[in-house]
């Protein structure tokens, strides 16, 4: 037995969209806060720099001014005013006399002085670095016990006889430097982490509220699923966003879905009650043809024709039921068909005047020139011998259908009229409706099944057209089709060569 494959863990929207904005915001204040601490740490570096720099320049000119031939430890101790043989550094440090004292004598550094052989002649400390000899004062960033130092080298050149009397050497072991750098590393780790704490709890509100429309959404997907007849929707929101309008399309498709399944059991009812008829006739025909009726003439010839006439019927049914499967997907197998409007309806004209001669037929034709609609012309045609059909069938004595073409500012209107005996106000709104007849008894008797109009109605609106009715009792019936018009370049090309002629 296969393993069944392990379910994702779910993640709600607001836990995502909440990392997503924490991250994001963690990302672009990393960004800052490193550009401003790498500016200000570099700054800080700087300084210190620059101090070691003023330094090693004032030192050496001041060792410099009183020597002539070679530093020694004489001369070193008469420019520390005779106190340095009797002093520790930290004594010397504290006394800071002398003119010369404030430079050598730092407490963040350590100062070397060498003699012209690179022999060390004073010294404040113990020094990381090794004596070198250099031409031009050097200031380098070097690696010390703990962290990074900044180590200092110049020659002392005498005043007098500008040569070279020996070497200094300054150790800067960046105290404060470091000091701050920590102190505004700990400071930028809190802010960080501050902005990842109030982003995430920020974009985990702002996404609750934001986001609290999908929960409606899924309780009623969720109600949907279990029970498809359940009548629930989404709440209305009043709010103006992309949510909002996906509420009102998820309500739209709830609503013609369930216009789908109330007409699919209306259907399934009509079709059963339709059908239960002429299979029972044709049932009990047979039945008692089986019994004696096939040895009896006039028994034969009067059950073969009803079974035949069933037949027929039944036929017809399953042929409109076709039909009317076919147009629920006009939009699917004929969205981009066309037609000229003109002709079909000439066409469908002519032809109800050859077939029905006792019926005077009239076409008032208002359109300047032909019009191309969005539509198959099949469908066109059948949609007009449906109403022309039902028109010659209702009309009563009164023989005569009027039918008029004519167009507005962007669609073409087809009326089918009949004089005859129209339809009440409240049976008005259900002629389009599967398998409803206005007269059963007459319908059934001129072979009518009740879904004409209901396809009518259905390619119409397919095809973004509209189908409408007006109806007096004892005056008859206007059917008005509206189709909209193709947009058409070489259609407006005709339209103006018409005009110039």
């Amino acid at each position: 037995m296969e393993k069944e494959q392990a379910k994702p863990r779910f993640v709600s929207l607001k836990v995502k969209w909440a990392l997503g904005t924490a991250i994001g915001s963690l990302l672009i204040s990393l960004i800052v806060v490193t550009a401003l601490f790498s500016s200000f740490t570099q700054d800080l570096l700087n300084q210190e720099r620059k101090s070691l720099n003023d330094s090693l320049v004032t030192t050496s000119h001041q060792l410099g001014a009183t020597n002539r031939d070679d530093i020694t430890t004489q001369q070193i101790n008469h420019l520390l005013q005779k106190r340095i043989e009797s002093q520790t550094v930290n004594q010397v440090r504290q006394s800071s006399q002398g003119p010369i004292i404030q430079e050598i004598i730092n407490p963040r550094t350590e100062v070397a002085i060498y003699n012209r052989q690179n022999h060390l002649v004073f010294s404040t400390g113990t020094l990381y670095r090794a004596p070198a000899k250099v031409k031009t004062s050097q200031i380098q960033l070097v690696s010390g016990k703990k962290h990074k130092i900044l180590l200092g080298r110049a020659p002392i050149y005498s005043k007098s006889t500008k040569k070279v009397v020996g070497y200094l050497q300054i150790e800067n072991h960046l105290t404060n430097y470091y000091q701050r750098y920590n102190r505004l590393l700990l400071i930028s780790i809190l802010a960080l982490t501050l902005v990842v704490i109030a982003s995430g709890l920020l974009g985990y509100g702002l996404s609750y509220l934001i986001l609290r429309p999908l929960d409606d959404i899924q309780s009623t997907i969720v109600a949907i699923r279990d029970d498809p007849t359940k009548n629930q929707r989404v709440p209305e929101l009043n709010r103006n966003d992309e949510l909002a309008e996906l509420s009102q399309i998820f309500n739209a498709m709830l609503d013609r879905m369930q216009r789908y399944i109330d007409q699919q059991s209306q259907f399934v009812g009509d079709v059963s009650h339709e059908l239960r008829t002429p299979v029972a006739i044709i049932q009990g025909h047979m039945q008692m043809l089986q019994r004696w009726g096939k040895d009896d003439p006039q028994v034969l010839e009067e059950s073969i024709p009803a079974v035949i006439a069933e037949t027929k019927r039944m036929n017809s049914l399953v042929q409109e039921m076709l039909d009317l499967s076919r147009a629920e997907q006009v939009e699917l197998n004929f969205r981009d068909a066309t037609t000229p409007v003109r002709d079909v309806v000439h066409q469908v004209y002519n032809n109800f005047k050859m077939i029905h001669p006792d019926f005077e037929f009239m076409l008032d034709d208002d359109l300047r020139h032909d019009e191309v609609v969005k539509i198959y012309r099949d469908h066109l045609e059948q949609i007009l011998i449906i109403l022309c059909d039902n028109a010659v069938k209702y009309s009563g004595e009164r023989k005569k259908i009027h039918l008029s073409l004519s167009r507005n500012l962007r669609a073409v209107e087809i009326g089918v009229q009949d004089f005859g005996e129209g339809i009440s106000p409240e049976e008005l709104s259900k002629v389009f409706d599967r398998f409803y007849r206005v007269d059963k008894a007459r319908s059934r008797k001129k072979g009518g099944n009740g879904l004409g109009l209901a396809i009518a109605k259905r390619l119409i609106e397919g095809y973004h057209g509209t189908i409408t009715v007006e109806s007096q009792l004892g005056s008859g019936s206007l059917f008005r089709l509206t189709l909209p018009i193709v947009d058409d370049k070489n259609n407006n090309a005709e339209k103006n060569q018409e005009r110039e002629k």
